[in-house]
């Protein structure tokens, strides 16, 4: 037995025979050509039909891992027709008399390099990106294919890495488990490994040899280790532990239904976090009590032009519809630092996570976020809608918002346009200054949400995608717990009501914790609510508590 250790990415347990992710590597050769312009228009050919690939697995994404994880594959297209990448294809073509293979491979090439040498953590790991575009374009010029797993069972892929293109052309049915050499917790391939709930293995040193190709393998997606050939005392282990997390699964099916309730009487809301209309299935289907979070920025990101008041009521009110009276939490926009949308034509910053982003996209643009303020009020005549706003940071922001607000309310009673006239407003708690102001933002708002992600990052002074900074990134550190109890108590002394919407909501070994603070509700991804409903209704928060 070997025994080789990475990072987890995702929970569980594999076993099954391993198989090498074999690419089609393409030989790019530089190579003269006579007509230049019959070689621009090759190139053009192999663009569309690129852009109709992607198009192709961004619907089967989306029916396989949900519209925020599909996201990519719009991104991807928007690059192959990106006017930069574009024009240097055709320069080098033109300029210098060559095929087109080599220049795409040449562009690409420039463009990663570029990408890698960027300071931002997030921008270094869309290089991959821009790998994965250029190849693609290259194979269709090359007519070639072939690449992926050969196998008629389900196995464990190990790869050098993965691109989000392969990952979803993957037959799901014959995946076990990922196992890469290289790779990011925040690539676009761990996420969809997670949302697939495909135990997920990164950052491990084994060999992609024909020695390794086919042999028995667990992957323990707990502990980050692949174990090859493993002893049948280890198997015996692993198989056992594999049972376990399946009867928990069946068990969890049982909970749908029943109510989020300790044994000693507290109750909490579950609510799930939402990219657009295509996770409704997943909401409905884990029996979320809610939508927490639904960002609307992806509205955005999947436009090529600011969307129309009309566009953004259509999908707000599909969403209100859809959850029945459910309460649904729409964000308004929040983009900048990793999330861009380039006609925004935001200007380039050194730090874009302390930069022009979320609130201050809005109040610097009025007419933008009236925009869609518009169209979530009106879409609240048809279900139970609230707003909640991102990246607060004092009072004087949200009396201006509510400037605005009342400005827009104003407007349609003068139209004669139904709303919701006491539609709930509330706040994302994301840096120090608004967990500092909590009290007095309290008695603005009608409740609280804490962006854990972001609160965690701006309090430790740690980019959250850095990962050199893994080894110092605490998001249990003492400092938030604190913080996030002093928030649910600001909010509890005027009378409103608090959350989590941050990734530390999913936590289950916090989950007792969040209790014992008083939380009101916890808005996380759809899978996990049923886990954390069984939590609640084994805890008694009284005895927590006293046993502290």
């Amino acid at each position: 037995m070997i025994v080789y250790e990475g990072k987890a990415v995702f929970e569980g347990i594999a076993i099954g025979k391993l198989s090498v992710y074999k690419k089609n590597e393409e030989t790019v050769k530089r190579e003269k050509v006579e007509d230049v312009e019959a070689e621009v228009a090759r190139y053009a050919s192999a663009r569309e039909e690129a852009v109709e690939q992607l198009q192709a697995l961004y619907e089967k994404a989306v029916k396989e891992v949900g519209e925020a994880s599909a996201e990519i594959f719009e991104v991807h297209q928007m690059v192959v027709d990106d006017d930069d990448f574009v024009e240097s294809v055709e320069g080098i073509i033109r300029t210098q008399g060559v095929n087109a293979e080599y220049a795409v491979a040449e562009t690409g090439d420039n463009f990663k390099k570029m990408f890698e040498e960027m300071e931002d953590e997030y921008f270094r790991g869309r290089a991959a990106d821009i790998k994965d575009i250029s190849e693609r374009i290259v194979r269709i010029l090359q007519g070639n294919g072939g690449e992926g797993i050969a196998s008629d069972e389900p196995v464990i892929v190990v790869a050098d890495d993965l691109a989000p293109s392969e990952t979803v052309q993957m037959d799901k049915d014959k995946i076990l488990s990922f196992v890469t050499v290289h790779g990011s917790a925040n690539s676009h391939t761990s996420i969809l490994a997670k949302t697939m709930n495909i135990p997920a293995v990164i950052t491990c040193p084994i060999p992609l040899t024909e020695e390794v190709d086919g042999k028995e393998a667990v992957v323990d997606g707990f502990e980050g280790k692949i174990y090859v050939e493993p002893t049948p005392e280890v198997l015996a282990e692993k198989q056992k532990l594999l049972q376990t997390e399946l009867e928990k699964k069946a068990l969890l099916e049982e909970l749908k239904g029943k109510e989020n309730v300790t044994l000693d009487g507290q109750k909490i809301n579950l609510y799930a976090n939402i990219g657009n209309t295509k996770d409704l299935g997943l909401v409905l289907k884990n029996d979320a009590g809610g939508i927490g979070l639904f960002r609307s920025e992806f509205i955005y990101l999947g436009s090529s032009d600011y969307p129309t008041e009309d566009e953004q009521f259509a999908i707000y009110k599909q969403v209100a519809e859809t959850l029945a009276g459910k309460k649904v939490i729409i964000r308004t926009l929040d983009i900048g630092a990793d999330k861009q949308a380039d006609y925004f034509q935001l200007p380039a910053e050194e730090n874009p996570a302390m930069g022009l982003r979320a609130i201050r996209i809005c109040l610097t643009r009025p007419e933008v976020f009236k925009t869609q303020l518009r169209a979530i009020l009106r879409a609240s005549a048809f279900g139970k809608v609230s707003i909640m706003f991102p990246m607060i940071i004092s009072v004087d922001e949200v009396k201006e918002i509510q400037g605005i607000l009342a400005e827009v309310k104003a407007e349609l009673d003068g139209e004669g346009i139904a709303y919701d006239k006491n539609i709930e407003t509330g706040i994302m708690i994301e840096t120090p200054a608004s967990v500092i102001m909590a009290e007095e933002l309290a008695k603005e708002v009608d409740f609280f949400s804490i962006g854990t992600n972001d609160l965690t990052q701006y309090t430790l002074a740690i980019d959250r995608q850095n990962q050199s900074l893994d080894k110092f990134y605490d998001s249990h550190h003492p400092a938030i717990l604190k913080m996030l109890k002093m928030v649910v108590d600001a909010a509890h002394k005027y009378g409103k009501w608090a959350g989590i919407c941050g990734e530390l909501g999913a936590d289950l070994t916090l989950t007792k914790e969040f209790l014992a603070m008083g939380f009101d509700e916890l808005s996380v991804s759809p899978g996990r609510i049923l886990p954390i409903r069984k939590i609640v209704r084994e805890t008694d928060v009284s005895a927590y508590k006293a046993g502290k």
